[in-house]
């Protein structure tokens, strides 16, 4: 153990990627925290596990936090391309040498920096799972390859022909994107102790890992992940595998009992998969100056339902099955209040530093809720902005094009990507909900495998298997229910997809979905595009720093 030196909780992500954007006055935070060179994770881990595997895993456990919720990393380079949100460029700040618009034009090219640094975490934590393997006990095994499985998952769906690595310090050639699907799948079928045609005949898989801690993957998370795998198969072989993701997503709703639905007093019927839960909502505005405003959640005293499973105190909720733990001292990386919302939103949180003012939610996707649903409020900041005491918040700097000064998050993509968007204009990313004297690093839990998830899977699954999208309409109206929203009486393939993006926003799915929906279109100047990427974007390029570093091991996707 040695002591970790005094380190700046403002600057980091700024200076390790040159995407530092806020050029205002920061407020400086410092802290000092004991830590494991060999195993960063171990503090924070090993208490409460519920065995399997021990300290051992730490590490690789970490490595998820690499890039989930954070600026520059994975979650970058799968929501900017979709139709989720984007980053205007508001005069020198977010700019970024392009790479952003790049991003959301589909425009990107082997260079680009979060391309290339999504591409390093994920071989970093291959790296970490090859390194521990060895050491392991059985069933560490199983949840080590499991992890790597969901790491190989991530490239699959980014990059697709890739090198297989499975042993440390062992090259291997590139391979297709084929060979990279039938590895993540024969993965996870052997440490569940299947195969493809038991899935599909729903027979039940080899128990392993934790049942009680979502922080570690078991049967349920690997049979989760295979269903997302199987939902893509088309896209990723082209052969299609809709009925086993049914059957994987089937099997996990139906035997994985301890996993509910978070429920709400507004949530209708949601067919006895569903379970009250709240928690205190720590992001309160002032009680005693501020009354509760329908609509706006942080007037609230307590979070429900859906809302309460995105909070910062959202540890132990029963609907996520495997997801990576957050936390603002000992397992920083999520920081999408820094990311999202305006420097003046210091006041209404009495926030350590200012935020960036950078991720606003498209115009098109936060006006695409029906009446009654509470997804909307949960998912997005929108509107006039007030301070922790009732105040509003202003923007002294702001543009003449703005009425006045008081900051007001209008859903319209006003002002464009580039040069000069609006700095107040878009709606928030606001699912991961912030709390009051939050640090840089946000204490939110961030799921992998949730059971909201499996049943838009099932749902989907069973649809595309029998053509027929009416099958999917019992699944869809239990997730309406649970958000207060009205049952559908039909849906199509668009209708899903839509219904999808409401329940999935900020988790990191979209721009696989709207490649599966042939509906990956590249975005505007003004927002949302209008035309389809050519079919050679469903891929990023290889990145240029791995291809030159490779010996000539590995060349380029096709394209680019």
């Amino acid at each position: 153990m040695k002591s970790l030196k005094t380190l700046s909780l403002i600057l980091g992500t700024c200076v390790a990627f040159y995407s530092c954007t806020d050029l205002e006055e920061e407020l400086a935070g410092e802290f000092t925290e004991s830590y494991s060179e060999a195993n960063p994770a171990a503090p924070f881990l090993n208490a409460g596990s519920g065995g399997g595997g021990g300290d051992l895993l730490g590490g690789p456990y970490s490595k998820l936090r690499d890039g989930s919720a954070g600026h520059f990393g994975h979650f970058s380079a799968q929501t900017l391309p979709s139709d989720e949100a984007w980053i205007a460029t508001k005069g020198g700040d977010w700019y970024d040498g392009g790479i952003l618009i790049d991003l959301h034009k589909h425009n990107f090219l082997a260079n680009n920096g979060i391309i290339g640094n999504t591409w390093n975490q994920m071989y970093g934590g291959i790296n970490a799972v090859n390194d521990a393997l060895p050491s392991a006990d059985a069933d560490g095994t199983k949840q080590l390859r499991t992890v790597r499985a969901f790491f190989y998952y991530r490239l699959l769906d980014l990059y697709g022909r890739v090198k297989i690595i499975t042993q440390s310090g062992v090259d291997a050639a590139q391979s297709s994107r084929a060979d990279v699907f039938a590895f993540v799948e024969t993965e996870l079928l052997d440490v569940l102790g299947l195969t493809r045609a038991q899935v599909l005949a729903g027979t039940a898989p080899t128990g392993f890992g934790p049942d009680n801690n979502a922080y570690r993957a078991n049967e349920y998370a690997a049979l989760g992940l295979l269903a997302k795998l199987y939902l893509n198969a088309e896209v990723y072989t082209g052969t299609a595998m809709y009925a086993e993701a049914a059957a994987a997503a089937d099997h996990v709703i139906e035997n994985g009992t301890q996993y509910r639905l978070a429920t709400a007093s507004y949530s209708g019927n949601t067919g006895g998969y569903g379970t009250a839960y709240s928690v205190t909502n720590l992001g309160r505005l002032n009680s005693n100056q501020v009354s509760r405003e329908e609509g706006n959640i942080y007037t609230y005293d307590n979070l429900e339902g859906y809302a309460a499973i995105f909070a910062a105190n959202n540890e132990g909720n029963p609907e996520f099955i495997w997801s990576i733990e957050y936390d603002e001292v000992n397992a920083g990386g999520m920081n999408f209040a820094k990311m999202t919302l305006h420097y003046g939103s210091q006041f209404t949180w009495n926030f350590e530093a200012q935020p960036w003012n950078g991720y606003a939610t498209l115009s098109d996707f936060y006006n695409d809720y029906s009446a009654g649903d509470r997804r909307q409020e949960n998912n997005h900041i929108a509107g006039i902005q007030k301070t922790f005491n009732g105040g509003i918040v202003r923007d002294y700097a702001k543009e003449p094009e703005d009425s006045d000064s008081a900051l007001d998050f209008t859903p319209s993509n006003t002002g464009g990507i580039f040069p000069n968007g609006l700095r107040q204009a878009g709606a928030r990313l606001g699912k991961f909900s912030m709390k009051q004297f939050g640090r840089p690093d946000m204490d939110n839990d961030y799921p992998i495998i949730r059971l909201g998830e499996m049943f838009l899977i099932r749902a989907e699954g069973r649809a595309r298997a029998a053509g027929n999208w009416s099958l999917a309409l019992p699944d869809v109206n239990i997730i309406r229910a649970r958000s207060g929203a009205a049952a559908l009486t039909s849906i199509d393939a668009d209708g899903f997809l839509a219904e999808r993006g409401r329940e999935m926003f900020q988790e990191s799915t979209r721009r696989a979905d709207q490649i599966r929906f042939d509906r990956y279109v590249a975005g505007s100047d003004s927002g949302k595009g209008t035309t389809n990427s050519p079919a050679f974007k469903n891929v990023m390029p290889i990145p240029l720093d791995a291809i030159n570093a490779s010996g000539g091991t590995l060349t380029q996707n096709q394209g680019y």
